[in-house]
């Protein structure tokens, strides 16, 4: 998991949810596709003629402005609104792992080749391209080196100084040892083989080499340090960590003048936010003729940025999508229009560790989990609440973006939606099912035709939903899956909350002390990487496994994703989890700089297709952007 929270999508609320879903749904059991769903417009091929140059200003999400500058982010800054979208302007990572929509390794704009495995899965050797930094210096292995140095440095003092850090697992704990053997060569050797296509994508790609040459200094104007001493890594840590505290002087400090990104950061308000970025003279990956700058605009709300777009204010920016029935007047305005879901997952979590009512022992039933899947209409859903800015999704891995790592039973709905089938798994277990009132379970015991272990007779199928009340669409969709509910006797009273109250107070791990607060949570969901391993959501010590949700098989196969040498584990390990149904999984809602939006572009910015439909993944070359006109 690349670790960042979703907070959600959608913000304005449409009237008689449960209602309209009603009338959208059904009780067919026809599968669903990713073929029915998901892509919202289309994206025009490049323009031809001249190219001119301008600035590109970009919306800026409410509450998501970037948060630190530093190439070796803290967890707490460590979000797609500050790395992503703004640090890796300046400071390209090893590897860019979208193609548009697709999450793979670009080599185009990548600035190493993939890496060649050898020794049995330890050793892992990286050729670099040819960039530069904005001085002039060469990019070279040396500059990979020391982020890594520094990187073992800023976990040792704290493991929330990196937010892609897992203790024991990845980098820096499992690396034996880092050589350079020239220039253009660097190879990491590991204590014990890993599966090659989890380190090379989730780990390896993390990786933003750093201008070792003007960086290894412990004071402004110091000494150049050997960084691999680490005492002088620690020095230097401190170092810069203490100049991106300083957020007034982002854009004049000469420190962060030394990019090797298509763009220098050329003023930053510390208020609200706002930044320009100018080209970088020496940027050595493909651009357009003539770069443009690069401006981000804050908005404190999606309705000032939606009046923002009407107002032409931005050249990108976002429609919500409870304001798609008015997407022809922003087409008039001159937008271009396209909606894609991000590569991750919405969901409604289980707590595995509330023991109310018996819920622990309740959920515990696969049969439960699988009745439960059945009441959700996800066709229903994406009509009514995302105008079919939506994709279907059944597990970890969803059915768009589609990845070479979606097992088969990820695209076609293992568990479709339809009452009569949930009601009938009840049934048959042992449950007394009164449709519109409370079901009960009326034969205990663990044989068949019993309701399983630890479920007393007469115990009742209800507990509580807490949801964040932001964006609004949440609870439109808990509102309806209620209401389907309702229809199997399954009573779900409804809780609102907000989005970093749940996290702080219904994550099993960082507050076991409420486990008997919840049963079902929705908070948003969680943003793939590239190899879309669940380690830490779904596995048993999962640092940000929210319900606790605990199988030796899931545990065995998510083992096998990050250690074993199969470089295709991941399918079998999402493959298990889809089919054991762990949450329940929502549609993937389109995505345009934060979730729950259609991505709007003027007609007259124009570039590669893939410079756009890249946004639905939170990356964005602004590089390969220009203006007809």
């Amino acid at each position: 998991m690349r670790g960042i929270a979703r907070k959600g999508f959608g913000l304005a609320a449409l009237v008689a949810a449960a209602s309209v879903l009603a009338a959208c749904g059904g009780t067919s059991t026809t599968p669903s596709t990713s073929a029915l769903f998901g892509v919202y417009g289309k994206i025009p091929a490049a323009a031809s003629g001249p190219q001119h140059t301008g600035n590109i200003t970009v919306s800026e999400p409410p509450s998501s402005t970037p948060t630190a500058i530093i190439p070796l982010q803290p967890t707490a800054n460590y979000s797609v609104f500050t790395l992503t979208l703004f640090d890796y302007e300046m400071w390209r990572p090893l590897y860019w792992t979208v193609v548009g929509t697709a999450p793979q390794y670009n080599p185009t704009y990548s600035l190493a080749d993939y890496p060649v495995v050898s020794n049995g899965g330890k050793t892992f050797t990286i050729t670099m391209k040819s960039y530069k930094w904005s001085d002039g210096q060469p990019v070279t292995s040396k500059d990979v080196a020391f982020w890594y140095y520094l990187l073992k440095a800023a976990v040792k003092e704290s493991p929330a100084n990196w937010g892609g850090y897992t203790p024991n697992v990845g980098l820096p704990d499992q690396v034996a040892s880092v050589t350079t053997p020239n220039a253009s060569t660097i190879v990491f050797t590991m204590k014990s083989a890993v599966n090659p296509s989890w380190l090379a994508l989730d780990q390896l790609g993390s990786v933003q080499p750093m201008p070792s040459h003007a960086w290894a200094r412990a004071s402004a104007g110091g000494p150049l340090l050997d960084f691999t001493v680490a005492a002088n890594a620690t020095k230097i840590y401190n170092y810069l960590i203490s100049q991106n505290k300083t957020e007034a002087t982002w854009a004049s400090n000469p420190l962060w003048k030394t990019v090797d990104g298509p763009y220098v950061l050329q003023s930053f308000n510390s208020t609200n936010a706002a930044y320009t970025m100018v080209p970088n003279t020496h940027y050595s990956g493909p651009h357009a003729t003539k770069m443009s700058d690069y401006s981000g605009v804050p908005f404190t709300s999606d309705n000032a940025e939606y009046n923002g777009v009407k107002a032409s204010n931005v050249q990108i920016g976002y429609v919500p999508t409870a304001d798609l029935p008015q997407i022809g007047s922003i087409k008039a305005l001159g937008y271009n229009v396209y909606g894609y879901p991000d590569f991750g997952w919405l969901y409604m979590d289980y707590n595995f560790k509330d023991t109310t009512g018996d819920f622990n022992n309740i959920i515990k039933q696969l049969y439960i989990r699988q009745a439960l899947a059945h009441l959700q209409d996800q066709a229903g859903v994406i009509h009514a609440f995302f105008g079919g800015a939506a994709a279907p999704a059944f597990g970890p891995v969803p059915t768009l973006p589609k990845s070479p790592y979606a097992p088969p039973n990820a695209l076609i709905n293992p568990y479709p939606y339809s009452v009569p089938d949930a009601i009938a798994l009840l049934k048959a277990h042992g449950w007394n099912v009164v449709p519109g009132g409370t079901t009960t379970c009326a034969h205990a015991g663990t044989a068949a035709g019993e309701c399983g272990a630890g479920i007393p007779a007469g115990t009742k199928l209800a507990w509580n939903l807490i949801y964040t009340t932001t964006p609004a669409n949440i609870a439109q969709q808990v509102t309806a899956y209620a209401s389907e509910a309702k229809k199997a006797g399954i009573e779900l009273t409804l809780k609102s909350s907000n989005f970093n109250y749940i996290i702080a107070n219904y994550d099993d791990p960082a507050a076991p002390k409420n486990d008997n607060a919840w049963a079902m949570e929705d908070f948003g969901g969680f943003t793939d990487s590239t190899y879309p391993t669940t380690l830490g959501v779904f596995n048993c010590t999962g640092s940000v496994n929210e319900g606790g949700y605990c199988d030796p098989t899931a545990d065995s196969l998510i083992h096998a994703s990050v250690f074993g040498t199969n470089p295709n584990a991941v399918k079998s390990e999402a493959e298990y989890l889809t089919t054991q149904a762990p949450a329940l999984f929502q549609p993937n809602v389109s995505t345009a700089l934060e979730s729950g939006n259609v991505l709007v572009w003027k007609t007259t910015l124009s570039g590669p297709p893939t410079a756009f439909s890249s946004i639905t993944q939170y990356w964005i070359n602004p590089e390969l952007m220009y203006f007809t006109k």
